[in-house]
């Protein structure tokens, strides 16, 4: 292995290592670090994703290392960007301040030759690579709209429009009923409890948003298998966390207050199992979520 190489694999390794360790943290202490009382005090939006310098969302992993950021710091802004890109904007970042990770993924291209017949042949071999980016409330000096406050909202109503109609726009069979919301495969259906017996609004369209984080699942969907023959097993479990990561991120983007769902308070040591096992669970279990979300946005008509 080449010195290049290695050192590229060491960054991995540190990368998967230290994502995965800081999200265990939170879960052993009985966290779940993707549920937060979002701040609700910046103009770019009530709950978002972190955003890039030009309003681009971040996705997969980097939402959670974002949030986790942004929840440990106390920052209201969900506006990241690098060091470079704050001095293009005319800014600086503030002496002493450090930033938060980000990663993105990358394909190192080996030549390899067949022993047998002498031929070449090349192998994308995947990685990823992390570079470092600064909340604007660690920017002096940006202009003015990357600093501004939200307007004052009304009390949301006991419907919430906007999530009504995204979740109209799937073409989900959901059904309403029971006392229990699960979705089932086999039968290709969501069923939920009443909405009137919900405590909030936003309480139900985020356990619909995991529910139907599950439908894409589906064969004739995303055809997303972990393997699960059990409940409890580690295929269940990895389902069950990326249909909890799947629901924080379209909650976020519908601007809705993502609560923590009592019955899913036996995963997490399940969560852990997994998490503890294998360094990459996390970043698997964030690509699936985003697909997921990314499959039920895709549904939605145009603007």
């Amino acid at each position: 292995m080449t010195t290049k190489t290695a050192a590229r694999t060491s960054d991995k390794t540190d990368i998967y290592t230290r994502v995965t360790s800081q999200i265990v943290a939170e879960l052993e202490k009985g966290v779940r670090p993707w549920i937060k009382p979002w701040n609700a005090e910046h103009a770019a939006g009530r709950i978002t994703r972190p955003l890039r310098h030009n309003g681009q969302p971040y996705s997969g992993i980097n939402i959670l290392m974002l949030w986790a950021s942004a929840s440990a710091q106390g920052y209201a802004a969900p506006i990241w960007m690098t060091f470079k890109q704050a001095i293009e904007l005319g800014a600086h970042v503030r002496k002493g301040e450090k930033g938060s990770p980000v990663v993105y993924a990358n394909k190192l291209v080996r030549t390899e030759i067949d022993d047998a017949t002498g031929d070449e042949s090349e192998r994308a071999i995947p990685y990823l690579k992390s570079y470092t980016v600064f909340n604007v409330e660690q920017i002096e000096d940006l202009p003015a709209h990357y600093y501004a406050k939200a307007e004052p909202r009304f009390d949301v109503p006991a419907r919430i429009d906007h999530a009504e109609s995204f979740f109209a726009a799937l073409g989900a069979d959901i059904r309403h009923g029971g006392a229990q919301a699960f979705y089932a495969v086999g039968h290709d259906y969501v069923q939920m409890p009443p909405f009137e017996t919900f405590r909030d609004a936003e309480s139900y369209y985020a356990t619909l948003a995991h529910e139907c984080t599950h439908w894409t699942r589906h064969p004739s969907r995303l055809e997303r298998d972990f393997g699960r023959k059990r409940w409890g097993d580690e295929g269940y479990a990895m389902e069950e966390l990326v249909a909890e990561l799947g629901a924080a991120f379209l909650c976020a983007d519908l601007e809705l207050e993502l609560q923590a769902r009592d019955d899913h308070a036996a995963y997490i040591a399940s969560w852990l199992k997994v998490l503890k096992d294998d360094k990459r669970a996390i970043f698997t279990a964030a690509a699936h979520a985003q697909r997921a979300a990314d499959f039920l946005i895709s549904r939605q008509p145009p603007s």
